[in-house]
């Protein structure tokens, strides 16, 4: 930044940097950790937390009344995470042995342990290298809005909770034939689940506190919290139906904690629309330009406007238009990256359809310093294409544009005049999605983070599914 200089601009590649490495993000981190722990040492503290921060992490809390797979789903996340268990159970056998005893204390009386000798316990374990450099999967904790509470407020929030539910009747249906292995502390069930090795179903027990009395005790006990909890949770809650296979369950859970929460970080839009002739980039890119102030850019329209102008590019492009050739990449990155360097796109963002059309284009937009955050591909079927471009028709009088079958002209005369233009022919049509297709694998290859939309449907709707994902985080691969 050239201090020398008003107005003072900052160069784009401050807000590439800052959002490739969630700086406004980790701002925020910082800022709640301080505000939660108050440390005497504010600087030390944060020194120390930056060197051992990892917010990129799985904390995920699951609730559910009894029977309604909780470990079971609790296990699959883990697996597939790679993030510690939590357990009521395993937090008191893996505490301190002081908090441990007290704890056991208050079971053995059955009596609730109260919530602070909880919280001490959680504190000890969510220390530890596995929960900070892994994340953690905590089931079936908290029971009550004052647990939940006291997890606030010792800074332990989780980004996604999920809530299991089913009717009660299949819960204690369930309960019933519910079966538990000693040894690893898997879960089974006689109709449902049950285990193929003979080994693990000659150990499994029937597991204690499911008869039909005790879980009716239980479910009324979990009804008379879970409202509560759910107001605690409410930013990042889920819930999900139990009552269908558990594949299914997981499936649901799994999208979930792949999504992501809106950020307020301060977000640029730069979007690339990537598809085939007739997918509909020039519609959906002015709908987002209109409804968010971006600068609508359309890679053909930049050419012809450069060859208007006269420009140095405009001029070397001018002959292979001409001719009805493809015009040369570096010709086209010019004329690209002196548009996208502008202010108006670099302080309001962009949105550019129609480049890049291959792998080489991609690679050579980002080394210029222009990377896109937000790349989408309209997928529609080359029949729909056929169909949508060789029934375009022009009035060559008005210049009003018609479509055959989903917008057709009012009378006659207007229908006997009208003319269709060379490019809409089908062998022309065809001709370009072969190019499209042939390029199509090594742009969804090279842009890993890009989202398949399918466009073979109302312009509307497609635009609604683009602007969910535009305003909102992308979901995590896991």
């Amino acid at each position: 930044m050239d201090e020398t200089k008003r107005p003072l601009l900052i160069p784009p590649e401050f807000a590439y940097y800052a959002e490739e490495h969630g700086v406004f993000d980790m701002y925020q981190r910082l800022l709640e950790q301080l505000l939660v722990h108050k440390p005497d040492e504010p600087i030390s503290f944060l020194i120390d937390l930056l060197k051992r921060d990892n917010d990129d992490v799985p904390k995920i809390i699951i609730l559910g009344p009894p029977a309604a797979g909780k470990r079971s789903i609790g296990k699959m996340i883990c697996n597939k995470t790679r993030a510690a268990h939590i357990t009521m159970e395993n937090l008191i056998s893996e505490a301190d042995i002081s908090h441990r005893e007290e704890a056991l204390n208050y079971i053995n009386k059955k009596k609730a342990v109260p919530t602070e000798l909880w919280m001490k316990i959680i504190e000890e374990r969510m220390v530890l290298f596995d929960c900070v450099k892994k994340g953690w999967v905590m089931e079936g904790f908290p029971q009550t809005r004052e647990q939940a509470l006291g997890l606030q407020e010792r800074g332990f929030y989780p980004k996604h909770c999920v809530i299991l539910e089913a009717p009660d009747t299949v819960l204690i249906e369930r309960a019933s034939g519910k079966r538990v292995d000693p040894t690893t502390g898997d879960i089974y069930h006689t109709t449902f689940n049950w285990p193929s090795n003979q080994e693990i179903q000659d150990r499994l027990v029937v597991a204690e506190g499911y008869t039909e009395e005790e879980m009716v005790q239980k479910l009324i006990l979990y009804h008379r919290y879970i409202e509560s909890l759910k107001h605690c949770f409410g930013a990042v809650l889920q819930t999900v139906n139990a009552d269908q296979p558990k594949a299914d369950v997981f499936a649901q859970v799994l999208t979930f904690i792949c999504s992501q929460a809106r950020s307020p970080t301060p977000h640029t839009p730069r979007i690339v629309l990537l598809g085939p002739s007739g997918s509909g980039k020039a519609v959906q890119a002015a709908l987002l330009a209109s409804k968010y102030n971006l600068v609508n850019i359309s890679c053909g329209h930049l050419i012809k406007q450069a060859i208007a102008d006269e420009t140095k590019s405009g001029k070397a492009a001018k002959n292979y238009v001409r001719k009805g050739n493809m015009v040369p990449d570096t010709i086209v990155l010019s004329i690209v990256k002196d548009r996208l360097g502008q202010l108006d796109c670099v302080t309001r963002g962009w949105v550019l359809h129609g480049y890049p059309l291959s792998r080489e284009q991609g690679e050579q937009l980002e080394k210029q310093g222009f990377v896109p955050n937000r790349i989408f591909f309209l997928d529609v079927p080359n029949d729909s294409v056929i169909e949508r471009l060789t029934q375009r028709y022009t009035d060559p009088i008005t210049g009003e544009r018609y479509h055959l079958l989903y917008n057709p002209p009012r009378t006659q005369d207007i229908k006997d005049r009208l003319e269709r233009h060379e490019k809409d022919e089908e062998e022309h049509v065809k001709k370009r999605l072969a190019q499209y297709h042939a390029y199509y694998e090594e742009l969804t290859d090279y842009y890993e983070a890009s989202q398949h939309i399918n466009a073979d449907q109302d312009p509307h709707t497609v635009f609604e599914t683009i602007e969910s994902m535009i305003v909102n985080q992308l979901p995590k691969r896991i």
